[in-house]
C-alpha cells in the first residue's frame, strides 16, 4: 500500500507539470470504488491524501480570456480565419495596442482596438475605426500583409506594425533597436504563448521504457503506443 501511494505522489508531480498552477497549490489523490487513482485540486473524497506542490519558474500558466477580450472573440476568430492569421497573435496585438478598449486613441492618432492609423484605415476601407468589426477586419488584414511581406517572420511583422515598415527596412530587415519596439515584440510574443497554451486532457497515461536496463515510468496526458490509462483528473 505504501508503494501504491508513493506511485500516486509521482503521478501527482507528473500531472501538476501539465496543468495550470498557482502558488501554494494542493493536489488531492484517492482511489475510486473501482480502484482507479483519482486526482483533483479539490478534496472530493474523505480518504483523499493531500500533496502540497510548489510552483516553479517553468510552470505553464494558462490564463482565461478576460470579459473584455471575450466580447470580441468571435470577430477575432472570424477575421483570423479569413486571413490565415493565428488568433492568438491577433489577440495579443489587441491587448498590447488598446487593452481591448474599442475607443482607444493614441497621441499619434492611432484608433480603436488595433490602433489603426488614419492612412491604414483609409487603405482598408474603414469609415468608422471605432467599430470593432471594421477595426479588427482591417487590422488583421494589415497584419497579414506584413506577415506576407516578411515571409511569416512574426517578429518583423510586429516590429513593422509598431514602428512602420520603413523602420524595419532602415535596419536591414531586422527589428529596429528602439526600446519601445523591442519591448512591444517581446511582450506580444509572450502573450501569444500564454494565449495558445491549451488546457491539458483530463486523462493521464502511464508508459514504461527500458533505459540502461532499468524501467523508467513516464506519465503523459496523451496516449502513446503501449501506454495505459492510469487516472481521471476531476476539476
Amino acid at each position: 500500500m505504501r508503494s501504491s501511494w508513493f506511485l500516486a505522489a509521482l503521478v501527482v508531480c507528473g500531472v501538476f507539470a501539465l496543468v495550470p498552477a498557482r502558488a501554494d497549490a494542493q493536489i488531492y489523490a484517492w482511489r475510486d470504488p473501482s480502484g482507479n487513482l483519482v486526482l483533483s485540486d479539490r478534496p472530493k473524497d474523505p480518504s483523499a491524501r493531500t500533496y502540497a506542490v510548489a510552483t516553479t519558474g517553468t510552470t505553464r500558466v494558462t490564463r482565461p480570456l478576460s470579459a473584455q477580450a471575450a466580447r470580441y472573440e468571435n470577430l477575432i476568430q472570424e477575421h483570423s480565419a479569413a486571413n490565415g492569421v493565428r488568433p492568438e497573435l491577433v489577440r495579443a496585438v489587441i491587448q498590447a495596442e488598446s487593452a481591448f478598449n474599442p475607443v482607444a486613441r493614441s497621441e499619434k492618432g492611432a484608433m480603436g482596438l488595433m490602433q489603426l492609423m488614419p492612412a491604414t484605415a483609409a487603405q482598408y476601407g474603414v469609415d468608422n475605426p471605432y467599430s470593432p468589426q471594421q477595426n479588427i477586419r482591417a487590422g488583421v488584414a494589415y497584419l497579414k500583409s506584413l506577415l506576407v511581406r516578411y515571409d511569416d517572420r512574426v517578429e518583423l511583422a510586429l516590429a513593422a506594425y509598431n514602428a512602420g515598415p520603413g523602420a524595419v527596412e532602415k535596419y536591414g530587415g531586422t527589428v529596429p533597436p528602439y526600446r519601445e519596439t523591442l519591448n512591444y515584440v517581446d511582450r506580444i510574443q509572450g502573450n501569444m504563448r500564454q494565449s495558445a497554451a491549451a488546457p491539458p486532457s483530463g486523462r493521464l497515461y502511464r508508459s514504461v521504457e527500458i533505459v540502461d536496463g532499468r524501467e523508467v515510468v513516464k506519465f503523459s496526458n496523451k496516449p502513446t503506443e503501449g501506454s495505459e490509462l492510469v487516472t481521471r483528473r476531476i476539476r
